[in-house]
């Protein structure tokens, strides 16, 4: 399966700033654990680089590398063992150097102009960021309407109580979220709570997919 099929199937990505690169390890086993084998580690920490290599090593998680801004972060992240590479805004250079190292990308836009860019470089998901301070699923609504081919996975403020309605939308893949794995449990190492956050993830999800345990609704 391809880390986008597995983004797909999962439908919600952990986005995960960690400062303690040992922590990686027991992070990974508590995502799994509430069925989540998926996180994009952050390049915002000194332990960020590390943290990838860790959940890499392990064969039934998959783990992307996120706050992607030049060319040699990219290298950086592929050699940590990172199989998907996210950005926070589109900068083709990016695009194309994960296009050469084999790497799948996920990068930003937050406007048409950029969706199309996306599109001119042969891209089909892309990441819808900061989704929330943007307008949410109304700026969503407006943005995919002129491009029935591209797929999204908002990212930026959104919680449990906006999942299901991103969730549930035709346009996107899968959302992005930093409530599953905060900081600040990451911190306590308190993995039995990300474990918990990440099962009810998951669970808004199928639910938003199959309201009536049966096929997609949409």
């Amino acid at each position: 399966m391809s880390a986008l099929d597995l983004i797909a199937a999962c439908g919600v990505v952990p986005v995960v700033v960690i400062d303690d690169w040992e922590a990686a390890p027991a992070l990974g086993d508590a995502l799994m654990a509430a069925g989540l084998p998926v996180a994009e580690i952050t390049l915002r920490t000194g332990a960020a680089v590390r943290a990838a290599e860790l959940l890499a090593r392990d064969p039934r998680f998959t783990v992307g590398a996120g706050t992607v801004l030049t060319p040699a972060d990219v290298d950086l992240a592929v050699a940590a063992g990172a199989q998907f590479i996210v950005s926070p805004g589109f900068d083709a250079e990016v695009v194309r150097r994960c296009r050469e190292l084999g790497a799948t990308v996920i990068p930003g836009v937050a406007t048409p102009s950029e969706a199309m860019a996306a599109l001119r470089e042969g891209l089909g998901v892309v990441k819808l960021f900061p989704a929330e301070p943007l307008g949410g699923s109304r700026w969503l609504n407006a943005l995919a309407a002129p491009f029935p081919g591209l797929r999204f996975v908002p990212t930026g403020g959104i919680g449990p109580a906006e999942l299901a309605e991103y969730a549930r939308h035709d346009a996107v893949t899968a959302v992005g979220g930093s409530w599953i794995a905060p900081r600040e449990l990451l911190r306590a190492g308190d993995f039995d709570e990300i474990s918990r956050l990440a099962a009810g993830a998951t669970a808004i999800v199928a639910a938003a997919r199959h309201p009536e345990g049966g096929h997609h609704d949409r």
